[in-house]
């Protein structure tokens, strides 16, 4: 598990396409950004941007679902080693509330660009980009398995939101956010009825999909 530098003759992994044709154009400095947490009933979302050098590559990098928790805190170390710059946006569960998911989502993705110590030249979004398009960028549908960039900043994403969701499992040992990071799974369901929400339940979410909340 290293970084390769894939310039010097070397063929093209299938993911790198996409910014190798960016490369090409004379942009160096591309950005891939990445989500997690949309779905879950509590718990911040996060938002990862990366940008590697010019025909970096990791070969085992690819969309975060796909790997384990190990896999993932390995890649993780070696993607924030090898990066020439990454940042992480975080949107709280209240603020979920207040303005939705979607708008929070593309509060974490601003927070996450705004972060890097480098300013991009092209910005690859996984599935939809922002909607102000103040930097060149492009939505790639499916992006974690299109593009190295994107599953860097989606195994960066979900690192991030898991600790935090193990931080707060030490808090809330009741609810088991150790075993599902927030998701509604019928355990999570089951201590929310017996329980009651806690400060890091997104209201809006609860009151949609458990009719007492």
């Amino acid at each position: 598990m290293v970084l390769q530098h894939l310039k010097s003759g070397k063929k093209i992994p299938k993911n790198l396409e996409l910014e190798r044709l960016i490369w090409q154009s004379g942009l160096s400095r591309i950005a891939g950004v990445d989500e997690a947490g949309c779905g879950p009933l509590a718990g911040p979302v996060v938002a990862a941007a990366v940008i590697f050098p010019p025909y970096a590559h990791i070969a085992e990098v690819k969309d975060s679902k796909k790997l384990t928790a190990k896999k993932r805190e390995e890649l993780y170390s070696l993607i924030a080693d090898s990066a020439i710059s990454f940042g992480i946006g975080i949107v709280p569960p209240e603020e979920i509330d207040r303005i939705n998911i979607r708008q929070a989502t593309f509060k974490a993705m601003r927070k996450a660009i705004g972060n890097l110590k480098t300013q991009p030249d092209y910005v690859l979004f996984d599935g939809y980009e922002l909607p102000e398009k103040l930097l060149s960028q492009e939505a790639v549908i499916n992006g974690d398995d299109h593009s190295f960039t994107i599953a860097a900043a989606s195994i960066l994403a979900k690192v991030s939101r898991d600790r935090l969701m193990l931080d707060w499992h030490d808090k809330y040992p009741i609810y088991g956010f150790n075993r599902h990071k927030g998701y509604g799974t019928e355990y999570h369901r089951t201590m929310l009825e017996k329980h009651g929400p806690c400060e890091i339940h997104r209201k809006s979410f609860l009151s949609k999909i458990i009719p007492q909340f």
